[in-house]
C-alpha cells in the first residue's frame, strides 16, 4: 500500500509517542471523510509483558486507542491550515464491539468514516481488521481542547 502519511507526519499530527504511539502509517486519506491507516503489532510492545504473558493478546481499549489515534489524525487533516494542531481529546465511545483477539504479528488495519463535524466535536465510525476480518469496531465521539 502507498504511504500518504509517514511516521514523521503522523508525529507532527499526534501528540501521542512511545510507547503509546499506535499509528505506524497512513495509506489512505480523504479530508472530511475517512482515513486508513496501519498498526504492525509485535512482541515488542510492552503491554505483552502483562497482557497475558503466556497468551500475548492485544488489550482491547489500546485497539479503540488505535482507531481514536487514526480518527485524531483525520480530524487535525480535516482542519484549515491555521486550526490544525489542537489537542482532541475523546468524549465517548459507542456500540463498541471486540470480534476477534489480536496477537503479535497481526498488522491491524484502522478505518475512520467522519459521520458529523462540529465547530468543537466530531463523531466517527471506525472498523479494525486483521487480514479483512473485523477485530473491533467502535463509534468515537471527540471535542477539541482549548
Amino acid at each position: 500500500m502507498d504511504i500518504v502519511f509517514d511516521i514523521a507526519s503522523i508525529l507532527q499530527n499526534l501528540p501521542h509517542r512511545y510507547p503509546f504511539l499506535l499509528v505506524d502509517r497512513v495509506v489512505a486519506f480523504e479530508k472530511n471523510e475517512r482515513i486508513l491507516a496501519l498498526k504492525n503489532v509485535t512482541i515488542n510492545e510492552p503491554f505483552f509483558q502483562g497482557h497475558f504473558p503466556d497468551i500475548p493478546i492485544m488489550p482491547g481499549v489500546l485497539i479503540v486507542e488505535a482507531l481514536g489515534q487514526a480518527g485524531g489524525v483525520l480530524v487535525n487533516q480535516s482542519q484549515p491550515t491555521d486550526n490544525q494542531g489542537r489537542l482532541i481529546y475523546f468524549m465517548g465511545f459507542d456500540n463498541v464491539r471486540f470480534r476477534k483477539p489480536v496477537v503479535p504479528g497481526d498488522q491491524l488495519l484502522l478505518e475512520l468514516k467522519m459521520l458529523k463535524m462540529r465547530s468543537k466535536v466530531v463523531k466517527m465510525a471506525g472498523i479494525a481488521t486483521v487480514d479483512g476480518n473485523i477485530v473491533a469496531e467502535a463509534q468515537l465521539m471527540a471535542a477539541y481542547g482549548d
